[in-house]
């Protein structure tokens, strides 16, 4: 099969994982010797649907595998074109890739070839040869397969910036019932090992900086090599939204425990898209797209605005705990508890002003930062450049006050915004 016949197939069969961002890695570059850098400048990027910029060969080292999950395209029972790189291959196209200025790294996962393990080391080899054999300093994201050999992840490690272990399905129970080849335990288990191998290196190198030698420039004393660090970038998951019957509630609780139990740097949230010859298991339609967005901005609420996981998503009707389609997770919940609002601008503590909608983390430290000399006034708010429409009702400042329109029973119709048309994929040729 020409590579190029095989380059298409296997890029279009990486593009269900949505987990390639390149946040968080070590700066790197080429002036030392090698090829490539982790700052990404001058680079091409191509958009996932829902906006995420990338720009990183995104490919399979294989689309067979020998699992049978029902939700997976490339499932052993699936009748697709299948196709196969070698290690040399893929090392090639991510260097040539690089040299034309098209990429900035590589995003490698796979299908199951004759074993975990196996795959593990065809993964693991590609990192390696990149690394060692040519210098390269760009940025490696490899997706690790939890049966694997324990050795293996901690191989991974060395030459990657970000691992990954997808958790495929929020609930054991959703696991179990489409992919019942993987076993939830065996995915923890795998994770709690890449978060000690990430802290593990954190504290060595911490503490040879605490110990490093101080010397002139010219000194000859000898300086002891800092510890490599291990998966610089951390490690990220990704679930799989609507092929199962997880409620939101169910995903943000699955995430919230991630976070805080393996240290995770991100979840990500992939919409079950319906495949050919699916099983009766399976939904016939995807869900809406929106809720995947939602579910990102749930996350982020968690991550970086105080919220908890059974804030976010109330019960609903029959038990059933969904985000809203029409309203952003933070302004359902500013309706919801319509009692505790307005905030004042001038005197409410940071983690209350996290909490009103339309303020993003950057607007409320400017806000912090200006009324420590003045009264905040509401022109103060204009030149946030916030959505104002969204954030006056729920205020209040010097020559500014609501009124009573947080008791208006059409303020969350008013609230509702329309949709943007769908954004499309990018080409990669």
């Amino acid at each position: 099969m020409e590579l190029q016949t095989k380059l298409a197939i296997l890029a279009d069969a990486a593009k269900y994982d949505a987990s390639c961002s390149s946040s968080g890695s070590a700066k790197r570059n080429a002036v030392g010797g090698g090829m490539g850098s982790t700052e990404g400048a001058g680079i091409c990027h191509s958009y996932t649907p829902d906006g995420r910029c990338i720009s990183l060969l995104k490919i399979l080292l294989t689309n067979f595998c020998v699992y049978d999950c029902k939700y997976c395209i490339n499932r052993v029972s699936s009748n697709i074109p299948r196709a196969r790189f070698s290690v040399a291959e893929v090392v090639n196209l991510t260097l040539d890739f690089y040299r034309r200025n098209c990429i900035e790294g590589l995003f490698l996962s796979s299908g199951i070839i004759r074993s975990p393990t196996y795959t593990m080391e065809q993964l693991v080899g590609v990192a390696r040869s990149l690394r060692l054999d040519h210098g390269f300093k760009g940025y490696i994201h490899l997706k690790t397969i939890p049966d694997a050999d324990a050795e293996l992840l901690a191989q991974a490690g060395l030459y990657a910036d970000r691992l990954s272990i997808n958790i495929e399905l929020p609930t054991v129970q959703g696991l179990a019932q489409l992919a019942p080849e993987k076993d939830s335990a065996t995915i923890h288990r795998a994770m709690g090992q890449l978060h000690d191998h990430i802290a593990t290196s954190k504290a060595e190198r911490k503490d040879a900086a605490s110990r490093a030698i101080v010397s002139m420039p010219q000194s000859r004393r000898t300086r002891p090599t800092a510890p490599k660090a291990f998966a610089p970038g951390g490690q990220s998951t990704q679930m799989i939204v609507g092929a199962d019957g997880a409620d939101d509630g169910d995903i943000i609780v699955t995430s919230s425990r991630l976070y805080t139990g393996f240290g995770l740097r991100r979840v990500y949230y992939s919409a079950f898209s319906p495949i050919p010859d699916a099983t009766a298991d399976l939904p016939l339609i995807a869900p809406p797209l929106v809720r995947e967005h939602r579910l990102y901005q749930a996350d982020w609420l968690m991550r970086f605005y105080g919220f908890e996981a059974h804030e976010i998503v109330p019960p609903g009707a029959q038990g059933r705990r969904m985000l809203s389609l029409e309203h952003d997770p933070k302004l359902a919940w500013a309706l919801a508890h319509r009692e505790q609002f307005p905030v004042n601008l001038n005197t409410a503590p940071r983690e209350m002003l996290l909490r009103v909608p339309g303020l993003g983390v950057a607007s409320v430290d400017k806000l912090l930062a200006v009324r420590r000399w003045r009264q905040l006034r509401s022109a103060d708010i204009e030149r946030l450049r916030v959505p104002q429409s969204k954030v006056l009702p729920f205020v209040e400042c010097q020559g500014w006050s609501p009124g009573r329109s947080l008791d208006d029973p059409q303020l969350a119709a008013r609230l509702v915004q329309p949709m943007a048309p769908a954004p499309v994929q990018a080409s990669l040729f």
